[in-house]
């Protein structure tokens, strides 16, 4: 049993449970190790903390040494954003893919298998599923994170999620609450607005969270958004109306309310984020995520005060404190239950580890490749006339900027998958006014492959299609973003996302495998 500093007063300890702070490197540093010492009960992973499945089985292990019942959190959605994966693409394609399909039992397939290999490296809460409804088509931070346009179709999905991810002793945080799917503002920039009437929302962004609560999901993570609807002062995360009269009181939700990372600038820019965790909190937030971008002690100490400083003031209830502390304490003590429960699948984990480590699906993981080959079939265009390739050639990447949930440290596309389906194949990155003609001069004679991401968003990217179009009409695109734009090419294939298991099934169609 972990046993706590005796020098941490009740008020103190609370005050660090509710927080899930980051760090930077492979193993544990010694203020983090301390900190859980002291009362911290929960730790945020990031691709930077994260080398190998066995690296990170023995970076949960120094956790769990230090603090056996520490939950383990993680931003692996699988599809585009991937930490598992981070350096060469998940074997799992997302939600967009999966959505396409339209296959439940799949969904759920995907899910689970994810949790077990979530739960073989020492994982047991993922920041997971994104429930949120993708109405609006130039949403840039959403995307093919969403399972879909139709609120009905979301709900379904979502609900096999977090079932299947249960399923392996991996908590569900379905996200972002109450819906981000109708912004054209990232939340890690600014903050979003949605201008829709409460009959709207209940219909549309709340129906895959019902769904969610209803199929059990242990975690809901909040969205830094105004929705006026709701509350016209303050974004989700930081409104008692929201997390506590809709989530709890109308929704009856009673599991972990998250907040999104505090030093989003929608947050850290307009509040701060010492000022907005003690809001966060006392609107009805129990954990306060904070790290992808503040990862150090002094971090940590500083929303620890703040916290403890605002109830010495009077402005934060010390019982709502406690409360955000025990329902952390009550997951904590679910995911050991529930982590042991799944025990009796260690051989299955080991086998899905090794997968992982080899960077290809191992035999339990084939479901991703699976998946991805079915979203492929959902739209594909110009089949009946294309021949296969045989001769090697030319993938033209036409590369928007990232968005910070998928970062760029991720490859995507379908180079390396052609590679090695048609060795000699070669490759360039192109983007701005001149990419077509760029890519046109880089390809010479060779058939040419352009891969676009949202093309319907990037103008630019479009009018490199165009010009590639002209000179070159036997083009074939490959779209690894939302499929909003008309399909065009000798042959157009939509992926419904980036994961490298979309590249393979993409150049499996390519090259007539």
């Amino acid at each position: 049993m972990t046993t706590f500093a005796s020098d941490t007063d009740t008020l103190t300890r609370d005050a660090l449970t509710v927080l899930q702070p980051g760090f930077t490197g492979t193993a544990a540093p010694d203020w983090l190790l301390r900190r859980l010492g002291e009362g911290l009960a929960s730790v945020g992973l990031f691709g930077r903390n994260i080398s190998s499945p066995d690296q990170l089985a023995a970076l949960t292990a120094q956790l769990r040494a230090e603090r056996d019942d520490v939950l383990v959190a993680i931003d692996e959605e699988g599809g585009d954003v991937t930490r598992l994966e981070v350096r060469t693409g998940s074997s799992f394609p997302g939600n967009h893919a999966l959505g396409a399909v339209d296959d439940v039992e799949l969904t759920r397939e995907v899910a689970a298998e994810l949790g077990r290999r979530l739960a073989a490296c020492g994982v047991n809460f993922n920041w997971a599923p994104s429930a949120d409804v993708n109405s609006n088509p130039d949403n840039p931070v959403i995307g093919v994170r969403s399972f879909g346009a139709d609120p009905a179709l979301v709900a379904r999905h979502t609900a096999a999620y977090v079932t299947g991810l249960q399923s392996a002793g991996v908590a569900a945080c379905t996200k972002h609450f109450p819906g981000h799917g109708d912004t054209n503002v990232d939340s890690h920039h600014a903050v979003p607005r949605i201008d829709a009437d409460p009959a709207v929302l209940g219909d549309r962004e709340l129906a895959p969270f019902r769904a969610a609560i209803d199929a059990g999901t242990r975690a809901v993570m909040s969205a830094h958004i105004l929705v006026p609807a709701l509350d016209p002062d303050r974004p989700a995360t930081l409104s008692g109306k929201v997390l506590t009269e809709l989530l709890r009181g109308d929704l009856g939700y009673d599991g972990l309310i998250v907040t999104d990372g505090m030093e989003m600038q929608a947050i850290s820019a307009t509040y701060g984020i010492e000022r907005g965790s003690v809001l966060a909190v006392a609107a009805g937030a129990d954990a306060i995520c904070v790290g992808g971008g503040l990862a150090d002690d002094e971090t940590v100490r500083r929303l620890r005060d703040a916290l403890v400083a605002a109830v010495r003031a009077g402005e934060l209830p010390e019982e709502r404190l406690a409360d955000a502390a025990e329902r952390v304490r009550k997951l904590a003590a679910w995911s050991a239950s529930a982590s042991a429960s799944a025990s009796a699948s260690a051989s299955t984990m080991a086998g899905a580890r090794s997968g992982v480590a080899a960077g290809v699906p191992g035999a339990a993981g084939q479901v991703g490749l699976r998946a991805a080959r079915r979203a492929v079939k959902v739209t594909v265009t110009g089949t009946d006339a294309f021949t296969p390739l045989t001769a090697p050639p030319y993938v033209a990447a036409l590369t928007p900027v990232a968005n910070i949930a998928v970062g760029d440290e991720t490859p995507w596309g379908v180079t390396a998958e052609l590679t090695a389906l048609l060795p000699g194949t070669e490759a360039g990155t192109f983007g701005g006014q001149d990419a077509g003609s760029a890519a046109l001069a880089a390809a010479g004679e060779r058939r040419i492959v352009a891969v676009v991401r949202d093309e319907h968003r990037h103008p630019w990217m479009a009018e490199a299609l165009d010009t590639l179009m002209r000179a070159r009409p036997d083009t074939i695109v490959v779209e690894m973003g939302v499929p909003q734009a008309d399909p065009r090419g000798a042959l157009h294939i939509a992926t419904y996302g980036a994961a490298r298991v979309c590249g393979r099934a993409a150049a499996e169609v390519i090259a007539g495998v």
